[in-house]
């Protein structure tokens, strides 16, 4: 058996404070260096059996059996049964027919057969988290709502981040839309502030919402594309809805393809209530924003990840949890009264529109970090019901059409998926506050309430007589005045669908208007149908003429005339800062991942001082090398490797450094994988650090020409540190003039 090494400490002071000494894969290899960032390597149990030849003991036809014994528990089944023999269905002879009463099998194939649950029709794609909302500045002046009474308060979270459209298979990098569904365990109840990371929607009513999603799907009589708008049903729905258009400039923008879900922002999307213990109320809307900064990738980076690693995301989310690096999202809220709701140019109530920051202040009231990954997956993130309706005495819903429709529908999906109206007694969706009713019975009740009485009123007094209706503490909706007929009507204040699609536009640095531009033509030119192509056109130009014939000019086709607008659009909307991803970014690496291909013989020196700054930068690094097994220093040390060069793309990384010596330089540059490596990370615009011996593999690949001022060398170990200080800036977007056609002007 083989005696683990300790891995040497991380020198970040987060990792060395929840990161203990831990055993890795890398440590079971013969290097003295591990292939990656020792605080995020998986830890292996401390008693795992590490053989490195089999010799397990066997039966009679050389089947493995691993018995129990010592501090190894009996195998039982579900009913607590000592199981003797997992290995072979009961038999008549050694090769006779399979037996009816081996119970056994019968439980094991039974409980496997109906393993299965019904997917979520959307965001059936998640990963969740564990964590906590800590309340930094009390909002008791507008709210009773507990959970924003006393400063310094933890209050228990999970979050599930997803895709929309995908489903439980799809990959993590889809151009989608990305759920941030927050669940706070609030002294008064559970909390479901159920967002996304893009704070308007693509309908106005919730009766559009199956059109919308069925639009979106594969295309029911092929069942493909999978996780995909780029075909005819999607955007022929689009283009006969208007209202869409404010969201079609979010999904194509990068917002979509982000780089981590630690590097989203979250809403709320509507306009909710704030109500105070007068039952006073003032509206509110709901933003969390990432202390990681704002980042997203390109996309055929993302195409490519997707293929290198469809768990991408879930990864991250995984590693840099349990590495202690949390990720952390501040809370903040706009609140708004009557007399603003009545003044903006749009209605408040339209979930197709958004409230500028410049106009109302975004208040930071608490934060909220994720410190803890799941124990099961589907006990928890599969298992966990979300529900707009859920809110805590304090907070109300506005009229908003599409949240009245969420309300309604949320419980009835929670029910087809989970089986049984009890799935709060799931601990997932349990409570954490004292809970007192009579519902009762049903499938799978695990606690129906005590005693005779199951109704009220009744007569049995305080002790045996169960609850009572609280009209102090007791959720109270807000005392509103409607009048109007009963009527199916749109209201005319929801008829401006173009402004705020250009407000978003105009707001995003020049590399964002371009990746808008080629994310249109890219999804329309899968369109199969001209017209549904052109007609999307038409409605562009209300947005940004230039967008318009940006995206006409690449699909080949002459600019439409304009389509009808409902209301003429305003022109003359300022741009929101805010809006940009690109002007919202990290001022750091931390956090970041930064990707070092190595062959033997590399500068050790070198390599030790890239080391030394990525830690110091709170980032982390993974090997790349020719083979699995890792490479030796030019000192005699040997590395091990996270990733074999075809395995280790640098779409998996934030940045790259190449540190070669001579002559790994010309074997790489043989390799086809290793040209892609530098090739891809110059094209998508990454930092490049280039050892003093890398040259061959540019050459090779045809780049070393046209390197920049993001490609820096790192000669010696003094420029290893100035290295990773420049990739702060994430990306070198000039660069993207010279390696995209798009981007050049027509000779």
């Amino acid at each position: 058996m083989i005696m683990a090494k300790t891995p040497p400490p991380s020198k970040s002071s987060k990792a060395k404070a929840s990161v203990k000494a831990k055993v890795t894969a890398a440590d079971l290899s013969s290097s003295d260096i591990g292939g990656e960032s020792p605080e995020k390597a998986s830890a292996l149990p401390a008693d795992a059996a590490i053989l490195p030849t089999y010799a397990e003991a066997q039966g009679s036809g050389g089947e493995t059996h691993q018995v129990a014994g010592g501090d190894i528990a009996p195998l039982t089944t579900q009913h607590g049964i000592p199981v003797a023999d997992d290995q072979n269905i009961l038999k008549q002879g050694t090769r006779g027919p399979a037996l009816l009463e081996d119970a056994h099998f019968r439980e094991k194939m039974f409980h496997f057969d109906h393993e299965r649950i019904p997917e979520r029709v959307v965001h059936a794609r998640g990963y969740g988290a564990h964590g906590y909302f800590e309340l930094t500045e009390s909002l008791a002046d507008v709210t009773r709502a507990d959970v924003f009474q006393r400063i310094g308060e933890r209050t228990p979270a999970f979050v599930r981040f997803s895709t929309v459209a995908g489903s439980k298979g799809s990959p993590d990098l889809a151009r989608d839309v990305r759920g941030f569904a927050v669940k706070l365990y609030t002294q008064e109840g559970n909390w479901d502030l159920v967002g996304n990371n893009i704070p308007v929607f693509f309908i106005q009513d919730a009766m559009k919402f199956p059109d919308l999603i069925h639009a979106a799907k594969p295309e029911p009589d092929r069942d493909f594309p999978q996780a995909q708008t780029a075909h005819d049903n999607f955007w022929d729905f689009i283009s006969l809805t208007p209202e869409s258009m404010h969201m079609i400039m979010w999904i194509m923008s990068d917002r979509t393809i982000p780089r981590s879900l630690r590097t989203i922002e979250g809403f709320g999307v509507h306009s909710f209530r704030f109500v105070d213990s007068e039952g006073k109320s003032i509206f509110v809307k709901f933003h969390w924003k990432p202390k990681q900064g704002l980042q997203s990738v390109v996309w055929n980076e993302a195409v490519k990840i997707n293929g290198a690693d469809p768990d991408f995301h879930r990864r991250d989310l995984w590693d840099a949890i349990n590495a202690g690096d949390f990720p952390e999202w501040e809370l903040g809220v706009q609140l708004f009264d009557d007399a603003f709701a009545d003044s903006f140019d749009f209605d408040i109530l339209d979930a197709t529109k958004l409230i500028p920051e410049e106009l109302v202040p975004v208040r930071i009231v608490g934060r909220l970090v994720l410190d803890r990954v799941v124990d099961n997956f589907f006990a928890e993130t599969e298992q966990v019901a979300f529900m707009t309706q859920n809110v805590p005495p304090g907070i109300d819903f506005s009229n908003d059409p599409l949240l009245q429709g969420r309300n309604f529908s949320y419980l009835d999906t929670q029910i087809k998926r989970l089986g049984s109206t009890n799935f709060t007694h799931l601990p997932i969706n349990a409570p954490k506050c004292p809970m007192a009713h009579f519902q009762q019975d049903g499938h799978m009740a695990m606690r129906n309430p005590k005693g005779r009485v199951n109704y009220e009123p009744n007569s049995w007094g305080p002790t045996q007589g169960g609850p009572r209706e609280d009209p102090v503490r007791g959720f109270t909706s807000f005392a509103e005045t409607v009048d109007g007929p009963k009527q199916r009507v749109r209201s005319e204040s929801f008829a401006d669908h173009y402004s705020q699609a250009r407000q978003f536009f105009i707001s995003q640095a020049p590399s964002e208007q371009k990746h808008i531009g080629d994310a249109l033509v890219f999804e329309l030119s899968k369109v199969e149908r001209p017209d549904i192509r052109s007609r999307t056109v038409s409605h562009l130009i209300h947005v940004d003429a230039a967008l318009a014939e940006t995206v006409a000019d690449g699909l080949g086709i002459g600019l439409p005339e304009a389509a009808v607008a409902a209301r003429a659009p305003i022109d003359d909307l300022p741009p929101s800062n805010s809006l940009s991803i690109v002007k919202n970014g990290p001022d750091s690496f931390k956090g970041r991942k930064l990707g070092i291909l190595l062959s033997d013989g590399a500068d050790a020196a070198i390599f030790k001082a890239l080391l030394e700054a990525v830690d110091d930068e709170g980032a982390v690094y993974e090997v790349i090398a020719p083979k699995i097994a890792g490479v030796t220093l030019s000192d005699g040390k040997t590395v091990a490797a996270k990733h074999k060069i075809d395995g280790g793309p640098s779409v998996l990384f934030d940045a790259v450094a190449i540190l070669v010596s001579a002559e790994g330089a010309a074997s790489l540059a043989l390799d086809a994988a290793a040209r892609d490596f530098v090739t891809d990370a110059f094209a998508h615009c990454k930092y490049i650090g280039i050892g003093k011996d890398a040259e061959a593999i540019f050459v090779k690949a045809g780049i070393a020409e046209d390197l920049d001022e993001a490609c820096p060398p790192i000669a010696k170990p003094s420029d290893a540190k100035a290295f990773i200080q420049a990739c702060r800036a994430l990306r070198h977007w000039p660069r993207e003039a010279a390696v995209d056609l798009d981007a050049q002007p027509e000779s």
